[in-house]
């Protein structure tokens, strides 16, 4: 039985009340009334409103700092690149250390802002040979804090007025890398990738009026490393005084320089001779393999007059507080390397060829024989995946045309040229075969 009927002050319809479920919300003063129907849909207009207001809203990173050192100390960064990285422990625990370091240095200033006291920044130089790590690594490291990272080949800047990437495309890089998100470019990681190509040049190659690709580069550098306010124009936008400029705060983006920092080692050797060094006949002259023996004995005694003979200005190295080396990989380590890591090259292909129902296996000679062309390369461990798609690029070919469950083995001589890799139906695979 109907006990009344009601008109909607905002649908308009005219509702019959037959229950209590059926009551407006009604003012009796002014005779303004709301259907039940159009209170929930209002209350659900205002939930997913305030819904969308909490996924969106913007934390600060000074309010996520407390929990990014608590999940990131030193052990467990290491932990966590020694799951990609093989070997280079030593360089492991100096970049977990300054990374950390870092960052508690911005939580020490921002609940110190009116202390005399302030902790200098540390950046880090890093050297080693190509393909050790360098880069790897410092890309790990970024993803695990969650940080933007941006790496710049240092050795296509150059000085101001010359034809040429100025010194400023390094946290230009790095805004693009955060979103164009202004404060997490503030707070990211900048690779400056073959700095030892920058460095000053002597003797008959050192120019008396401009020196473009060196010197003045790593003037220029100077007080972004420090911490200064970088303005740069956005991508395509010529550089002109009435153009907008976007403005970068450097004193908390971490600076890590790298290279290979070729033949430092001999520089090295030379200061530890020096006082002792044998003279006549009772001298030893060193062969190429005992060279290569010792590299990673002396590059881990580096030292900052050592750089200075190399041609890194001595600005520059106060700069640059933390000295970070990476040893050559042997050939055990790229053997490691192929199979060991979660992201490692074997492991790669062989979920890709599992996609298409295909079980793939290496011989261990054939991964032995990817590590000696590797080392005969001098490419480190950059080349691995490369000679690997070399022998398998006919097989990845081939292999789609059919849904046959199979089975592919890569042997040693698969990895020389000298034969295809062999492909067997899964269920006829014999003992001889596996």
């Amino acid at each position: 039985m109907a006990f009344d009927t009601f008109h909607c002050s905002l649908c308009g319809r005219r509702v019959k009340v037959q229950s209590r479920a059926d009551m407006p919300v009604l003012d009796p003063n002014t005779g303004f009334g709301i259907c039940r129907n159009c209170v929930k849909n209002i209350y659900h207009f205002i939930e997913e409103d305030e819904a969308h207001k909490t996924r969106n809203k913007k934390k600060n990173f000074s309010d996520t700092l407390g929990e990014l050192l608590e999940k990131n100390k030193p052990h467990l960064i290491k932990k966590y690149l020694d799951e990609f990285i093989i070997m280079q422990d030593r360089a492991k625990k100096i970049l977990s250390v300054a990374a950390y370091n870092h960052y508690k240095r911005m939580k020490y200033e921002l609940e110190n802002r009116d202390g005399d006291q302030e902790i200098e920044k540390s950046n880090v130089i890093i050297m080693g040979p190509t393909g050790c790590g360098k880069t790897a690594m410092l890309s790990h490291l970024s993803r695990l804090l969650d940080i933007p990272f941006a790496v710049t080949d240092a050795s296509s800047l150059t000085e101001a007025g010359f034809v040429g990437a100025d010194v400023e495309v390094a946290v230009r890089n790095l805004y693009y890398a955060a979103g164009k998100d202004i404060e997490k470019t503030e707070h990211g990681i900048i690779y400056l990738d073959e700095f030892d190509k920058i460095a000053r040049k002597s003797g008959a190659n050192n120019s008396i009026t401009a020196d473009p690709g060196h010197e003045g580069v790593q003037q220029g550098l100077l007080k972004m490393l420090e911490g200064s306010v970088v303005e740069f124009t956005e991508r395509g936008q010529r550089k002109h005084p009435e153009a907008p400029t976007i403005k970068v705060n450097t004193k908390n983006i971490l600076f890590i320089c790298g290279g290979a920092f070729v033949g430092i080692e001999k520089i090295i050797d030379k200061r530890i001779k020096k006082d002792n060094s044998a003279i006549g006949f009772g001298s030893e002259i060193p062969s190429k393999e005992d060279t290569d023996k010792k590299f990673n004995e002396l590059i881990h005694q580096v030292r900052p007059e050592d750089l200075m003979k190399y041609g890194i200005i001595p600005e520059i190295i106060g700069r640059l507080p933390v000295i970070c080396t990476l040893e050559t990989l042997d050939e055990d380590a790229l053997m490691r390397i192929l199979t060991e890591p979660k992201n490692a090259p074997v492991k790669q292909y062989e979920k890709l060829l599992a996609m298409d129902n295909v079980k793939l296996e290496f011989e261990e000679a054939a991964l032995r024989q990817v590590a000696k062309m590797a080392i005969e390369r001098k490419t480190g461990a950059r080349s691995l995946k490369g000679i690997i798609e070399d022998v398998m690029l006919d097989v990845m070919f081939e292999i789609p045309k059919s849904d046959e469950p199979r089975r592919v083995v890569v042997t040693e001589a698969c990895i020389k040229g000298e034969e295809e890799p062999q492909i067997f139906p899964l269920e006829n695979v014999t003992e001889e075969t596996a």
